[in-house]
């Protein structure tokens, strides 16, 4: 998949890297997908854009884009950096303050997961409301696979919740395969879910 030049597909095309001009609509984008867990950081949904504005690492990201409107990203993060790396407790004490800030790298600090070995970790994939049941998330996860294989890494792992059920089908039917679960339901009144199952794709067989 020529990801890098876009490949079109119903009219939406797929690229590696967030254009600059881009970076806001990405920043709500992401909230808009995982608004839920960051506000238990950062409440304040503007403050909350405009640490995510600041922060994303655009390059560490494939996205879809249709009539120049960002509809789909798929974050990543491998040995040279990740789509959140940018969510730095420097950035965020400067921004929300000294309290506001530990508070913020506290919460942040229970979803991190770290990237290891050969495996891509995916960093989150947002689709925007107005498009869903397209097929854009399908697409995505392809352009990953397809982004994966080409740099070398033998397997995509990723993190899905207990209260996100459909999500965790997506995958399944993409053909990642469920491995652990981590349980922390002691956190649930804090964090709004319970599990977190880590899903592994392999790439041996990818073409």
């Amino acid at each position: 998949m020529a990801y890098g030049q876009g490949k079109m597909s119903n009219h939406i095309t797929y690229h590696l890297g967030i254009p600059e001009a881009l970076r806001e609509d990405a920043a709500q984008l992401y909230d808009e997908a995982f608004g839920a867990k960051l506000a238990l950081a950062i409440s304040n949904r503007e403050q909350r854009l405009r640490v995510l504005a600041d922060a994303l690492c655009l390059p560490f990201a494939l996205v879809a884009i249709a009539d120049e409107r960002l509809v789909g990203l798929a974050g990543f993060k491998t040995p040279q950096g990740g789509l959140t790396k940018g969510l730095t407790a420097s950035k965020l004490i400067h921004t929300l303050g000294i309290l506001g800030g530990l508070w913020a790298i506290l919460i942040l600090s229970l979803y991190e997961r770290s990237q290891k070995g050969s495996a891509l970790l995916m960093d989150g994939i947002a689709v925007s409301q107005t498009v869903r049941g397209q097929g854009i998330g399908t697409g995505l996860l392809n352009a990953l696979k397809a982004y994966a294989h080409s740099n070398g890494f033998s397997q995509i792992r990723l993190d899905v919740i207990d209260t996100n059920p459909a999500a965790r089908r997506l995958y399944e039917r993409q053909g990642f395969v469920a491995t652990t679960t981590q349980h922390f339901g002691y956190l649930r009144w804090l964090l709004g879910f319970g599990a977190s199952t880590t899903l592994i794709f392999t790439l041996a067989n990818v073409e």
